[in-house]
């Protein structure tokens, strides 16, 4: 597919915003990626072919130049920034005032208007100031991401054969980024016919934390067991071992709570429904991502 359609991608390094920006150059837009500083990966974006810019959606003014002659937006947010629903609002008003004419909102699946999480909440916040914007807002609400057991598992499951984590015994159908990625390119190229859905994205099958870990540790040939955690635990983890931003600890927190209480055990066939492609097994994903799993090779993972 080749499209003269040019595209802004805010996030553009962090874990979807990579894949966004290399399916859209493949399916022929014109990208402009948003960066908050240079790096490797704003360097391998440019050498990929995209436009970068460094902008900061939390001024209006920079908002607005980054809009300048875009006609589509994929929009996402820094978990352990605080300011969504500025960044939100920036970004609505220079997207109106410039005619954009669709955007694709990552969102979260808890997203709700009483959600605990402070950050969940905001996302409510953002998906309702996108629609009174008028600007053909969609709003993608994916599961847990794969990419997770990575970013929070990888080492303990190769030093200890353990998965640590406060999610009680209910599940949740895991997603991959490359899998939402396709969704938010099948969205930016045929926007028209999904303005104001808020379809959820999960993987292929709904899993407990034991049921993973059964599956890692089929791929590894070694037992790697669940350490449920009380999610006070987690929190003191995540702040005083992990040494996240309290924002963002506080926001995990609170979704490992509408974990165990069932928030997440949702599987959708929106994946395979919008991209015609089945979403990445988990079996797929660990056995892409064994080196990792093993601890001989290092977890990065943008932000």
């Amino acid at each position: 597919m080749t499209t003269n359609t040019n595209i802004l991608i805010i996030g553009a390094t962090g874990k979807t915003g990579i894949p966004v920006v290399e399916q859209a150059l493949q399916a022929g837009f014109h990208v402009r990626a948003v960066i908050r500083r240079e790096d490797h990966r704003s360097e391998q974006l440019r050498l990929d072919g995209a436009e970068t810019v460094i902008g900061d959606v939390h001024d209006l003014q920079s908002v607005r130049r980054l809009v300048e002659g875009i006609d589509r937006i994929y929009f996402t947010y820094p978990p352990h920034l605080e300011h969504l629903v500025e960044a939100t609002a920036n970004v609505a008003i220079a997207a109106r005032d410039a005619g954009v004419s669709a955007l694709v909102n990552m969102s979260q699946l808890p997203t709700r208007e009483n959600a605990r999480s402070a950050l969940t909440r905001q996302h409510w916040l953002s998906e309702n100031l996108f629609d009174l914007a008028g600007i053909g807002a969609i709003h993608i609400r994916p599961t847990y991401f794969m990419e997770n057991l990575l970013l929070f598992s990888a080492q303990t499951i190769a030093e200890q054969g353990r998965i640590f984590l406060p999610y009680g015994n209910r599940g949740h159908a895991p997603i991959a980024a490359q899998d939402i990625a396709r969704v938010v390119i099948h969205l930016l190229q045929h926007p028209e016919s999904h303005v104001g859905e808020k379809p959820v994205l999960t993987g292929p099958e709904l899993f407990t934390i034991q049921d993973m870990a059964n599956v890692i540790g089929q791929q590894l040939g070694h037992e790697v067991t669940y350490v449920d955690l009380p999610s006070e635990q987690w929190h003191t983890i995540l702040t005083e071992q992990v040494g996240l931003p309290a924002f963002l600890a506080n926001h995990l927190h609170q979704v490992a709570i509408d974990h165990q209480e069932g928030v997440f055990e949702h599987q959708s066939d929106a994946v395979e429904r919008l991209t015609g492609i089945a979403p990445q097994s988990l079996e797929s994903f660990v056995r892409e991502h064994l080196p990792q799993f093993q601890g001989k090779e290092n977890v990065f993972l943008g932000v």
